[in-house]
Order: structure tokens, then C-alpha cells, then sequence
């Protein structure tokens, strides 16, 4: 089975959402206009590169019903709206009313094994800060995926941002120098 990589881009100042879970700062990241051309190409090719990884999606809730940076242009939804595969999504309130290709499942681990089942020997792509704090203290996150982007949020939802976890010693897997971005996998 798939491995389960937790995805997500990351202001340099470690944040993944602004206030209020806002997702703006991500529809436009590039550093300065000579820059603009090659950062919207390299992104492009990154999501393309992405997607066709992921056999399946697992999410929190907050980060399914979340801002959508790319909402009402032709790349809105997951990974710039290419991603078309199956979505399970973690909530304490699973609706009554279904979605096409998403399961709201009201248990972690459930959730986990459906997604794994899902996305066979693809990998599964965590998303929220909370799901995949939740998969290290299970014990079943296999790598953390992290793209920085050059912008300074502030304040907003921190990368990890429940102290009191414990200590996670990470070996770094693979790491590369895009024009705009870094991307790091642990």
C-alpha cells in the first residue's frame, strides 16, 4: 500500500493558513515580476508532477471546507483542480448529505485504511495541520511534504501548532532549490 505523505505549503514564517484560514497568499507567491513567469511555470509543473502521485486524499474537515485561493477560476479545487480522485474526509459531524468521491468518516484510523485501500500503491495525501499531527501520534505518517513560499504571514494556523507533542526526529529524504520556492520531504 500507499505511503501516507502529509502535504502542505508553509509561509517562512510557518505558517500554513493566514487568520481566519485564509488561503489567499498561495494564489499569487511570486517574489517580483522577472521572477513571475518561471515561479507560475515551475508551480504548474510541480502540481502536475504531484497529482500524479496521489492515489487518495485525507483531510480534516476545516481543510476540506477551507478557502480556495484558486475558487471560481479554472483551477479551483484540490492540487489546482486536477485532482479528481477519492477524498476522505475526518470530522466529528459526518452529513447525512453525500458528495461525489468524498466519504466524511467520523474516525481516524477508519479513515486511514479506507484512504490506504483507495489509493493502493499510490501515496496518500494528508491535508491539515490537525489530521496529520494526529497520524504522527498514531505512528502512520511516512513522510511530511513542505513547500515554502517566500511570504511572511504573521499569524494565522502554524504548521504544527498543538504544543505538548513529543520529540520526532526526522531524516531528510529529499530536498531541491526551485527559482521561488524550496521544497523539503522529510
Amino acid at each position: 500500500m500507499g505511503k501516507l505523505q502529509y502535504q502542505c505549503s508553509m509561509s517562512l514564517d510557518g505558517f500554513i493558513a493566514g487568520p481566519d484560514g485564509d488561503m489567499s497568499w498561495l494564489a499569487d507567491d511570486s517574489t517580483s515580476e522577472g521572477a513571475e513567469a518561471d515561479a507560475s511555470s515551475s508551480e504548474s509543473s510541480r502540481t502536475n508532477e504531484l497529482v500524479k502521485q496521489v492515489g487518495a486524499v485525507l483531510s480534516g474537515n476545516r481543510t476540506y471546507r477551507g478557502d480556495d485561493p484558486n475558487a471560481g477560476t479554472e483551477k479551483e479545487g484540490g492540487y489546482e483542480g486536477q485532482y479528481t480522485g477519492p477524498t476522505f474526509v475526518v470530522t466529528h459531524h459526518v452529513p447525512k448529505d453525500s458528495e461525489p468521491d468524498v466519504t466524511f468518516v467520523d474516525n481516524l484510523e477508519k479513515a486511514i485504511s479506507l484512504a490506504k485501500e483507495a489509493a493502493g500503491d499510490k501515496l496518500v495525501s494528508v491535508l491539515g495541520a490537525n489530521v496529520a499531527k494526529q497520524c504522527i501520534e498514531l505512528g502512520v505518517l511516512d513522510e511530511i511534504l513542505v513547500y515554502i513560499t517566500p511570504v511572511l504571514l504573521g499569524d494565522g494556523v502554524r504548521l504544527f501548532d498543538h504544543p505538548g507533542g513529543s520529540l520526532v526526529k526526522l531524516e531528510i529524504l529529499e530536498a531541491d532549490k526551485l527559482i521561488v520556492h524550496g521544497k523539503v520531504v522529510y
